[in-house]
């Protein structure tokens, strides 16, 4: 790990807002030159602060971090011009509005201005993604299932786990991550096969579960508190948060290999050619507390952190990183976002959303 550190500056990204107190953040020297490099930015989003984070290279050398509040921000899904953002009954869509070559603010490449919402109620929206064919699908923790947005109703309920005998507002399993192969969600993660009203919440230590949806087989059933599997390059890759470990499972033998210790809980992973980026978060009282991962920080003489971690799959390094010293306690969900250097994104709560002005001219 580099020890050297600079403090972010999020002035110099010509976003500051009166919402925008910047929390102390400390990153590791060579994180601006990794994004750079890598033509890569990274967006995270933590539901504790509500706040939704952009990470980005500016051009005179320094960081920029744009951050704007949407409450319980969560689980997201982005791309190059387009982003999908769960929040507390809500799914937003945000359109990238700059044209090719164009900068906000003389340093920005993408703007995301909130476009669309998806009104869901409170479900406890967890991981997004969109498939080919452009399903946006969504886990819906409260309900124990996948489901999409409906024009009419709060949700569409899609898939179900076979040991969860009904739909209802319960939060049984706590069914929370998601993965995408060839196009199609294929892979969920749960922290308990429980079929009762927050069942799961006694099941943290052991029993946590990776499904394949197409035949509802459970690949394992040996994880703690999993969360975020992802499908890469042909390998299944999942966080075992109970534990501290990025792991990688064998889908026929359900064989699990842990590839590195983060120090704090796991949650909320991107790969990125052969770098995992991943959230790490400050134990919970209850929630958090009394995993193995507490055991494994005591034997390292570690503390835990609360921040977003590059680390190297093949040796298990932690290359980079970026640390929250105060008030941010917890990250819900990081996304890598390739071929873009520098986001910013605009608040539909903030004046900004009045005054970004962009519009297409059709006359007939």
């Amino acid at each position: 790990m580099d020890t050297d550190t600079n403090t972010a500056d999020a002035a110099a990204s010509g976003a500051a807002t009166a919402e925008q107190k910047q929390p102390r953040i400390v990153t590791s020297r060579g994180l601006r030159e990794f994004l750079e490099q890598q033509r890569l930015s990274i967006a995270f989003t933590s539901y504790q602060s509500g706040q939704f984070y952009m990470l980005g290279a500016l051009p005179n050398g320094k960081l920029s971090i744009v951050h704007r509040t949407f409450p319980r921000a969560m689980g997201m899904y982005a791309a190059s011009n387009r982003i999908f953002l769960g929040t507390h009954y809500q799914i937003w869509r945000f359109e990238n509005v700059l044209e090719a070559g164009e900068l906000a603010n003389k340093v920005h490449d993408r703007a995301f201005v909130p476009r669309v919402a998806f009104n869901t109620g409170d479900v406890d929206i967890h991981e997004i993604t969109v498939e080919t064919g452009g399903r946006l699908v969504f886990v819906n923790t409260k309900y124990s299932c996948l489901a999409t947005p409906s024009t009419s109703k709060a949700f569409t309920a899609i898939w179900k786990p076979d040991f969860i005998s009904r739909i209802a507002p319960e939060d049984r399993c706590h069914l929370n991550g998601l993965a995408a192969r060839d196009g199609k969600v294929r892979y969920v993660t749960a922290t308990s096969r429980s079929d009762t009203i927050s069942g799961w919440r006694n099941r943290k230590h052991e029993g946590g579960i990776l499904i394949d949806i197409n035949d509802g087989r459970i690949i394992t059933e040996k994880l703690s508190m999993p969360h975020s599997p992802r499908y890469h390059d042909g390998k299944l890759y999942i966080l075992n948060s109970g534990e501290g470990n990025i792991c990688r499972v064998d889908e026929k033998s359900g064989a699990i290999e842990p590839l590195a210790f983060c120090p704090g809980f796991l949650r909320g992973m991107s790969i990125h050619k052969n770098y995992a980026v991943v959230g790490v978060s400050l134990p919970r009282d209850n929630t958090f507390s009394g995993l193995k991962l507490d055991d494994e920080l005591k034997k390292r003489d570690s503390d835990p952190w609360c921040g977003v971690l590059v680390v190297d799959l093949a040796k298990g390094d932690i290359k980079h990183w970026l640390r929250f010293d105060d008030v941010i306690r917890e990250l819900f969900d990081v996304a890598v976002i390739p071929g873009v250097k520098c986001p910013m994104v605009v608040s539909n709560r903030s004046s900004e959303i009045d005054k970004l002005m962009t519009w297409d001219e059709k006359f007939n």
